[in-house]
């Protein structure tokens, strides 16, 4: 049809679609949005639906999860700016970004919800001859979808290719500030700079993170971790450490003793590194296992592991046969709520491992994570990457227990020279 207009008016002599068409090709759109978005694979993942207190989460958690949850319902009444959710695996952020998008399309709204990967994938497959959407309407759809919601950024191959792809649709929706919700599970430091300087504008963009662990793990998960060996050390508690007193020169014990309660000062409020040096059987992976279990038992999560364990379980990750990826396994470690790493230095030093190790460690310092660290190496023999964050007494405080080795009451005399802190 041809709209009445006098001559000189831009619709002058323009066919424009009737009401009915203009109806037509719009539900078109939402069928077609709503098709490569794959939400009815998650149409389960609803408001009603969400656990907003989680499962015997701590108090702080419960918060934390509650406020999540409460922001993305308003995000979904009123979609303004951006919502940048961060997370470990199933902490819940995909399910509120799937609800998101189930809200609006529930009222009739336009909502494209795609996970990153997909994304792509759909982007290479519309050059394809026997694509049924061209390559520039389909990148024109997802740019300019009135409300986009990418899940899982970071996940898709770093190619250039795909880093430029992503540029350009979040650079579009940036300068055009259309609503636009991010779930990812890496920190802001990791994702590409051009994306993270638009992610990081607080004009534009909300930015929150889930502190609760997976959602899909049992009690004992949620208290810890499978790769946990904590429970091998469950009778490890404050409550039945052996101060020695009968045992050690007054300069042993005041030195035990002090390290009891700076243990006991860490377990109530874990905040940056420590750093337990001192020979075998001297009493630190006691410690160590005492702070995690004191940790757990107030509903906190916190991971213990024997390094040369830790090592172990990334490598099986390669195999053809494991349930758990790398990245997933690699992730659940470097960002673990509370870290206890038992036994560094007994692991094989093959140029992997420090990398593996180094990159854990680099990460956990940059990012302010509770870690507790034992060792039977002195500071000096520890690797220089290492060594150099652990000499950071901002962040870490290292101690060195000068107590021998315990055997059932006998004390095995040290040899070589004492290690002092």
């Amino acid at each position: 049809m041809r709209v009445d207009v006098p001559i000189g008016h831009p619709d002058f002599g323009k066919a424009i679609p009737c009401e009915c068409k203009l109806k037509e090709i719009e539900e078109s759109r939402l069928s077609d949005l709503r098709r490569i978005s794959n939400l009815g694979l998650l149409s389960r993942m609803t408001f009603d639906s969400f656990v907003a207190e989680g499962y015997g989460l701590n108090p702080e958690m419960q918060r934390n999860l509650r406020k999540a949850y409460e922001l993305a319902k308003e995000f979904a009444e009123n979609p303004k700016g951006w919502l940048i959710l961060f997370g470990g695996y199933g902490c819940g952020k995909t399910h509120l970004a799937a609800a998101i998008a189930d809200h609006r399309l529930s009222q009739g709204k336009p909502a494209l919800f795609v996970v990153v990967p997909d994304l792509l994938d759909h982007l290479r497959a519309a050059f394809s001859p026997t694509s049924e959407v061209p390559y520039d309407e389909r990148f024109e759809e997802v740019r300019t979808a009135p409300l986009l919601i990418l899940d899982d950024l970071g996940t898709q191959s770093s190619t250039p290719w795909a880093q430029e792809k992503l540029y350009q649709i979040l650079n579009y929706r940036y300068n055009a500030q259309l609503p636009t919700v991010i779930t990812t599970n890496r920190e802001l430091e990791e994702i590409d700079a051009r994306l993270r300087s638009r992610m990081a504008d607080p004009a534009l963009c909300s930015i929150y993170t889930i502190l609760a662990p997976d959602f899909r793990g049992s009690g004992a998960d949620r208290a810890g971790s499978e790769l946990s060996s904590l429970s091998l050390h469950g009778d490890k508690t404050f409550e039945n450490f052996d101060l020695r007193t009968h045992e050690l020169d007054v300069e042993e014990r005041e030195n035990l003793r002090r390290a009891f309660a700076i243990a006991k000062e860490f377990a109530e409020k874990p905040q940056g590194w420590l750093v337990f040096t001192g020979e075998y059987g001297c009493g630190k992976t006691h410690l160590a296992a005492a702070i995690a279990n004191c940790r757990v038992e107030r509903g906190y999560p916190a991971l213990f592991i024997f390094v040369p364990d830790l090592l172990d379980h990334l490598r099986a990750t390669f195999s053809p046969a494991s349930l758990v990826s790398y990245d997933r396994r690699f992730e659940e470690v470097r960002t673990a709520p509370l870290l206890i790493l038992d036994g560094l230095g007994t692991q094989s030093a093959t140029p992997w491992a420090r990398e593996k190790l180094y990159q854990i460690f680099d990460y956990r310092y940059n990012a302010r994570l509770p870690t507790v660290i034992t060792t039977e190496e002195t500071i000096e023999e520890i690797d220089p990457g290492l060594r150099a964050r652990i000499l950071d007494l901002s962040i870490c405080t290292p101690y060195a227990i000068l107590a021998p080795s315990y055997q059932g009451g006998r004390i095995k005399k040290r040899k070589g020279r004492r290690v002092k802190k």
